[in-house]
């Protein structure tokens, strides 16, 4: 099962004729349906720490799911939103280089406002498209990113309902399911902001884990019966054990203009001087040759043929997309030198192609 099949099928189920049920939800018990999605929490966290997630591994677990590559929130919240992979809705990473802007890079999620983000994004989601049916569609999440240029990408025709504690969540939660048939998507991202800054499985992500945990079991106390919740997240994380600084006593910086994507999956955009098939090749191959099987390294024209953002790809996503793509393999992370004091410091990271971080769980519930 992939991401981009979850929202079309629950959709599905509230009866929005232009989407299909990929993952056999079947019709909706009673017209209420919760998308909960904890940033971080990979499928193999389920095992390890059920411990200290009572109330999560008790629901039901329906599949296991692969996200869309790179894994990352960015290009996963717009792979789940628009039912399409990263090649078509163009979201293409955590940071982009933006085309013929001279060098600069988009981060997707602060956003840069000379940016459109209609025209960035153009693929409808499913909540305009739900909404246009007459279905009642809610994004609850803290309040900041209720104005930020990727929730108008990605998020567009959802009412926003802004949230910064937990009774607030569930409280909005509550609200926005009072009509039928309802939708709500409702987000948190304590587990992912714990496990960069401190790595899975810390005193401080287990925290997080816990209070994510409780404020579900709350949540699933206040909610009508028979509203169904379905759980998921948009990628796992590993941590840290091997850092290489791009171009610190080692050649990766040769005819690199510009390094964006993050420290797992590497967008690395060449000197105008060198950008051409050839020396994307060569690039490669100097990567390819100097980390071996610590990073699987492809020039564009690879990523292309491998797939690796769909079979199909826009005009606007070849243009965006990194002339090389370095994915970082085991535990090895890939710090821009203008980054070393952020990048270095963080514990837990995402964004590549392994099992722990492309593969999340779908569990659900229907209330009774």
């Amino acid at each position: 099962m992939h991401l981009s099949q979850i929202t079309p099928s629950i959709f599905s189920s509230l009866g929005l004729i232009t989407a299909e049920d990929h993952i056999d939800a079947g019709a909706s018990p009673m017209g209420r349906e919760i998308l909960f999605l904890i940033d971080g929490l990979g499928a193999d966290t389920l095992e390890t720490y059920e411990n200290f997630m009572p109330t999560i591994a008790r629901l039901t677990r329906h599949a296991t799911v692969t996200t869309a590559f790179p894994s990352t929130t960015a290009t996963s919240l717009a792979t789940l939103t628009t039912g399409t992979l990263p090649g078509v809705h163009g979201m293409l990473g955590y940071t982009i280089q933006v085309p013929r802007s001279g060098g600069r890079i988009l981060n997707a999620l602060k956003w840069d406002e000379r940016v459109d983000p209609n025209i960035w994004q153009p693929v409808p989601t499913l909540f305009e498209r739900a909404v246009e049916q007459g279905i009642q569609v809610s994004h609850v999440a803290a309040k900041r990113y209720e104005n930020s240029g990727f929730t108008r990408a990605v998020f567009r025709g959802a009412q926003y309902r802004g949230a910064n504690v937990v009774s607030e969540l569930i409280s909005q939660t509550k609200d926005a399911l009072r009509k039928t048939p309802s939708f709500v998507y409702l987000y948190m991202n304590n587990l992912d902001v714990a496990g960069h800054s401190d790595g899975v499985g810390s005193e401080k992500w287990l925290a997080a884990l816990v209070m994510i945990d409780q404020m579900l079991a709350n949540l699933m106390r206040e909610v009508p019966q028979g509203t169904r919740i379905w759980l998921t997240s948009d990628h796992g994380m590993i941590n840290v054990e091997e850092k290489i600084v791009i171009g610190k006593d080692n050649p990766l910086l040769e005819n690199i203009a510009v390094i964006a994507g993050e420290p797992r999956a590497r967008h690395l955009y060449l000197n105008p001087s060198h950008s051409s098939p050839k020396a994307r090749s060569e690039v490669a191959s100097l990567w390819q040759e100097y980390l071996g099987a610590r990073c699987d390294v492809y020039t564009r024209e690879q990523a292309i043929t491998s797939q690796l953002f769909g079979a199909v790809v826009s005009a606007d996503s070849f243009d965006r997309m990194g002339e090389v793509i370095a994915i970082a393999q085991g535990a090895t992370v890939l710090i821009d030198p203008n980054r070393v004091d952020k990048e270095s410091l963080m514990v837990g990271h995402h964004g590549a192609d392994s099992k722990i971080e492309t593969q999340v769980s779908l569990l659900t519930t229907t209330l009774s």
